[in-house]
C-alpha cells in the first residue's frame, strides 16, 4: 500500500541535518501549481508543488529539467513520488525544496491525502547546504554519514591542486540566490563577451566583460568589473567548464542587459575562486527554450526569445551608422522558416554577420534574439546571444526531416499587418466563434480584429485571381493592350505577360454557423495547398475539370484565421467585410494546452 512506501519523518530530516537517513525519500504530492513566467517571453514554465511525508508537508520548486513529469501528465495531485535529487533550503525562516530529479511511482495511483500532515517550521535564516543525490530506488541502503557523497567524490577527483572549500558541495545554478551564503557551482561558459569600456562625465571610467553560465538546472549571467576583468578574462573561455565558488555577489538581474530566464545575476569579486574542470561530460553544451515562428505574433515587442528554423534566404553584409555614436556596424539579414508555416527575418551583427557562411537550407538555432515589430515581427540577435548551425538536438532533426519531406515546396506566411492590428485594437485578438462575430456586430462601428478556427467548405471559383503588374511591390491590376501586352498605368510599363494574384472569397463553417471571408494572395496560397494563382491559371487553360479538383482538394481543411472586420460599401450598399490577414493550420499542441487551462479554471 502507498502508506507503507512513504518515508515518514523524511521532511523533518531534510532540515535538521539528518537527510542521509533517507537517501531516496518517497513522498506524496498534495498540490501542483503553475507559476507565472517572469521576464522574457521565452521563459520556461515553473511549477510549485507541496509534498508530504504524512507527518509534515513542505513547499517545493521543480527545477526546469524536471518539468517533463508535468508535461507527460505523470505528476498529478495525490501521486506518490521518489525524490532522486533535491536541494533543501531555509530562506528567511521558510523551508523549501528545490527538486532536481524525481520519479513518479505510477503503480500506487493517486490516493487521497495520506495522514494529517502539518507544515514544517523553519528553524533558521541560514540556508542549508544539503544537496542530496539519490543513486538507487526506495529501500536502498543508506551510506554512512561520514562517507563522501557523489558530488564530493567528483570534486575530489577533478580538483588536483585547487584550494579547498568549506562547503565542498555542488549547488545547482537554479538554487543560487542572494540568501545562499556559501556555494560552488559547476557550469559551462556558453557565451563570453569582449571587454567593454565606459567613460562617464567627471573622469569615472571602467571596463567589464560578462559570461553566461549553464548547468543542468538553468543559466545565470556573471560579470567581471575592472580588476576582476583583468583577473578572470583569460581564465574563462567559451565552451569550458569551471568550478566557481563564493565569495560572489548575487543580485536581481538587470533585464535591459540580461536575456536569460533567471531573476538573479552574479558579479565576480576579488576572492571569487574559479577552477577549470576537466570532466565536462555531465554539463550540457547549450540550453534552448524555443518559441515557434508562428508564436512570435503573441510575443511582446522587445521580449527575448530563442528560435530555430531552416535558413531560406541569406542577404549580403551591409553597414549602418549609429545615430548616437557615429560608429559603423556590419549587419546581415537572414530569413528562416519552420513547420508552423511562417517565416521571419533575423538580423545578425558584427563579426557574426561577416563570418557567417552557413548554406541555405541549413537548420540554424538562435539563442537570445530580441523581438521587433518591423514588418509585423522581426528578430535581432543580441550581443550576448549565440547561434548554432545544424545543432545536434531533436528540434533540429525534426525540422530537417520536415523540410526534406515537404517544407522545401511550401509557401510561408509572414507577420505583416500584425503590428498594425495590435495598435489598432489596443489588445490581443480574441478567439471568436461565428455566432459571436455576428451577435457582437464586429466591424459595424469600429474596425475589429479577431481569430477564428473554422473549416473551409466552399471556394468561389468564378473570379479567384486577377492579372497583376510584375513590378516588385506594385501588384496593381494590369489591362490587356490587344497586341498581346499587359499595361500597368501606375508604373507606365507594358509587360509581356502578367503575374496572377489571388483575390478569393471563401466560405467557412464552425459549429455555430457560416461566414464568407475575403482572402488575398499569401493567405489564399495557403488555402490552396501552396499552389500559386499562376499555377491555377495554367491548369485552367489546360483542363477545366482538373481545376475543379484542385478547389475540391482545398475544401474540408480546418485552419486558424486572423481576421479584420470592417464596414465596406459596395454598389451603394453597406456591409461588413471580413478580410483574412493570415491563416495557418491548427497548432494542436497549443490547442490542447489552451483546453487544459480552461479545464483547470473549472477545477474548484
Amino acid at each position: 500500500m502507498a502508506e507503507q512506501a512513504i518515508s515518514q519523518g523524511a521532511i523533518s530530516a531534510f532540515f535538521n541535518d539528518e537527510a542521509s537517513k533517507f537517501p531516496v525519500p518517497v513522498l506524496q504530492c498534495l498540490q501542483i501549481k503553475t507559476l507565472e513566467a517572469k521576464g522574457a517571453g521565452g521563459a520556461a514554465e515553473r511549477y510549485r508543488v507541496v509534498l508530504s511525508d504524512m507527518h509534515n508537508y513542505v513547499q517545493g520548486m521543480l527545477a526546469t529539467q524536471a518539468n517533463h513529469v508535468v508535461h507527460d501528465g505523470k505528476l498529478q495531485r495525490g501521486c506518490i513520488v521518489r525524490l532522486k535529487q533535491y536541494q533543501a533550503q531555509s530562506l528567511k525562516g521558510k523551508n523549501i525544496l528545490i527538486i532536481l530529479d524525481l520519479e513518479v511511482i505510477e503503480s500506487y495511483g493517486t490516493p487521497d491525502k495520506l495522514g494529517e500532515p502539518t507544515a514544517i517550521e523553519g528553524k533558521s535564516t541560514e540556508p542549508q547546504n544539503t544537496t542530496i543525490g539519490g543513486a538507487g530506488f526506495y529501500g536502498a541502503k543508506s551510506e554512512p554519514q561520514d562517507s563522501k557523497s557523489q558530488v564530493q567524490r567528483e570534486i575530489a577527483q577533478t580538483r588536483t591542486d585547487g584550494p579547498s572549500h568549506d562547503n565542498g558541495m555542488i549547488y545547482p545554478i537554479e538554487a543560487v540566490s542572494p540568501y545562499a551564503r556559501k556555494w560552488t557551482i559547476k557550469a559551462r561558459v556558453t557565451s563570453k563577451s569582449d571587454i567593454k569600456y565606459w567613460h562617464k562625465p567627471g573622469g569615472n571610467e571602467g571596463k567589464l566583460f560578462s559570461v553566461n553560465l549553464l548547468d543542468e538546472s538553468g543559466e545565470i549571467k556573471a560579470t567581471a568589473f575592472n580588476d576582476q576583468c583583468d583577473q578572470f578574462f583569460d581564465v574563462l573561455q567559451e565552451g569550458g567548464v569551471y568550478f566557481i565558488s563564493t565569495p560572489c555577489r548575487v543580485s536581481m538581474a538587470k533585464k535591459q542587459f540580461n536575456n536569460l530566464a533567471n531573476e538573479y545575476e552574479m558579479s565576480f569579486e576579488r576572492d571569487t575562486v574559479i577552477e577549470k574542470c576537466e570532466d565536462t561530460s555531465a554539463v550540457p553544451q547549450v540550453r534552448f527554450n524555443f518559441c515557434t515562428i508562428q508564436e512570435l505574433q503573441n510575443v511582446e515587442k522587445d521580449a527575448t526569445v530563442d528560435v530555430i528554423g531552416v535558413l531560406k534566404e541569406v542577404q549580403e553584409v551591409s553597414q549602418i551608422t549609429s545615430k548616437t555614436s557615429g560608429k559603423p556596424y556590419d549587419k546581415r539579414e537572414l530569413t528562416i522558416v519552420d513547420d508552423t508555416g511562417f517565416s521571419v527575418r533575423v538580423t545578425i551583427w558584427g563579426k557574426t554577420a561577416t563570418a557567417f557562411d552557413a548554406a541555405p537550407e541549413s537548420v540554424v538555432a538562435f539563442k537570445g534574439t530580441r523581438v521587433g515589430d518591423f514588418g509585423g515581427r522581426s528578430l535581432s540577435l543580441l550581443s550576448s546571444g549565440t547561434m548554432a548551425v545544424d545543432p545536434d538536438i531533436p528540434e533540429a532533426h525534426k525540422l530537417k526531416g520536415w523540410y526534406d519531406a515537404s517544407g522545401r515546396n511550401d509557401s510561408f506566411s509572414t507577420h505583416n499587418n500584425m503590428s498594425s492590428m495590435g495598435t489598432a485594437t489596443g489588445r490581443k485578438d480574441e478567439t471568436k466563434v461565428i455566432s459571436q462575430i455576428k451577435d457582437e456586430n464586429l466591424g459595424m462601428e469600429n474596425v475589429d480584429y479577431f481569430t477564428l478556427k473554422a473549416t473551409v467548405v466552399y471556394i468561389r471559383q468564378e473570379t479567384f485571381a486577377y492579372p497583376a503588374c510584375r513590378t516588385e511591390g506594385c501588384n496593381r491590376k494590369v489591362t490587356a493592350t490587344g497586341d498581346g501586352g499587359w499595361r500597368c498605368e501606375k508604373c507606365d510599363i507594358t509587360h509581356e505577360k502578367p503575374t496572377y494574384r489571388y483575390i478569393m472569397s471563401v466560405n467557412v463553417n464552425d459549429h455555430t454557423g457560416q461566414l464568407w471571408l475575403s482572402c488575398f494572395d499569401e493567405v489564399a496560397k495557403k488555402i490552396m495547398n501552396g499552389k500559386s494563382a499562376d499555377d491555377l491559371m495554367e491548369i485552367q487553360e489546360q483542363d477545366e475539370s482538373r481545376l475543379a479538383a484542385e478547389f475540391e482538394a482545398a475544401n474540408c481543411r480546418k485552419l486558424t484565421f486572423r481576421c479584420r472586420a470592417k464596414m465596406d460599401s459596395f454598389n451603394d450598399t453597406q456591409r461588413v467585410r471580413y478580410q483574412v490577414m493570415s491563416a495557418a493550420p491548427l497548432d494542436f499542441t497549443a490547442e490542447a494546452n489552451a483546453l487544459s487551462e480552461l479545464i483547470k479554471q473549472m477545477d474548484v
